[in-house]
């Protein structure tokens, strides 16, 4: 049996990069998908496209999820449309990047509002569905440097950090429904993002990398399917960084 066969799972930002594997990894493991994006373009329907080739059911969604009442009405849709939720996971982000000193007041609220408030929002939308069912996973999108902070990422250090802080705190809110959260920390991982840093940058990361190279999105997306599985039934509250033991 596939670890994920039968269940729903809500990825955001699914059309690309980690959000794209993950959606793929769910479905190989059987897990129906719906995916979200701020726009459903010819990219966003070949994705759906190559999830359902899978033989599971899967949607692409147009939805914001910085706004509150988009994603509540885009969750209550999936539940419509799929008949359940029991996966969440929160992968939309963005970034901004500019010393402090440079960094304006729209830079900083506009990835606050789009990496942290998303997750607030969604979270929110789902909880009500998985406290009838007393059973849920929702997997937040961190990063390693919302754990140790990098110059020049100010905002976006701040909104992965809180994604941590409120990951811990709705594991103890939810657990004794039988809810579980948990955020991954990613690395180095070489996505469409990433591809535009310049070779210095690049280098930088990688000399701080044990394992000397940059992560794949699969790897990413293989522990989200560990997370949104019952192999980790007994995890919450945690965060695991998918490294290459950048920190230890």
């Amino acid at each position: 049996m596939k670890l994920l066969e039968g269940k729903v799972a809500i990825i955001t930002g699914g059309s690309r990069g980690i959000g794209k594997q993950i959606a793929i990894r769910y479905a190989q493991q059987g897990a129906n998908v719906a995916f979200s994006d701020l726009v459903i373009d010819d990219n966003a329907k070949a994705v759906e496209n190559e999830l359902k080739a899978f033989g599971i059911e899967a949607k692409a969604y147009a939805s914001d999820a910085s706004d509150y009442d988009a994603s509540h009405e885009f969750v209550d849709q999936v539940v419509k449309d799929f008949g359940k939720v029991d996966i969440l996971v929160n992968n939309a982000g963005i970034t901004r990047d500019g010393l402090l000193m440079r960094m304006t007041e729209d830079q900083w609220d506009l990835v606050l509002k789009i990496n942290l408030k998303s997750v607030f929002n969604l979270t929110k939308a789902v909880q009500k569905y998985m406290l009838k069912a007393r059973s849920g996973s929702i997997i937040n999108m961190s990063s390693v440097v919302g754990v140790r902070g990098n110059a020049g990422q100010a905002n976006y250090s701040a909104s992965k950090a809180g994604i941590i802080g409120f990951t811990k705190s709705v594991a103890r809110e939810l657990g004794s429904r039988n809810i579980r959260c948990n955020a991954i920390a990613p690395g180095f991982i070489e996505t469409e993002m990433t591809a535009q840093l310049p070779d210095s940058e690049k280098e930088g990361w990688l000399k701080d990398i044990p394992l000397k190279r940059g992560g794949k999105a699969e790897e990413v997306a293989d522990v989200t399917v560990f997370l949104g599985s019952e192999l980790s039934s007994y995890v919450s509250g945690q965060v695991i960084n998918v490294c290459g033991a950048m920190l230890t």
